[in-house]
């Protein structure tokens, strides 16, 4: 959720300063864009450890029968 919070903010500081010929803000927007993207990231991988996890957790209780 972080992730698409900076995304956007990111998109209309760029989209700003790129209207009002602000390099620090395009570049600003350009960084949060981008650490949107890098939270996005962490939370699928945390999500795909979950997956794993739980799988490995079915195996182990599969071969105990």
């Amino acid at each position: 959720m972080a992730g698409m919070t900076d995304k956007a903010k990111g998109s209309v500081k760029d989209a700003v300063g790129s209207a009002t010929g602000n390099t620090r803000m395009q570049a600003e927007g350009k960084m949060d864009k981008a650490k949107g993207h890098a939270e996005d990231m962490v939370d699928r991988m945390g999500e795909g450890a979950n997956k794993v996890g739980d799988a490995a957790k079915g195996v182990k209780d599969s071969l105990k029968k």
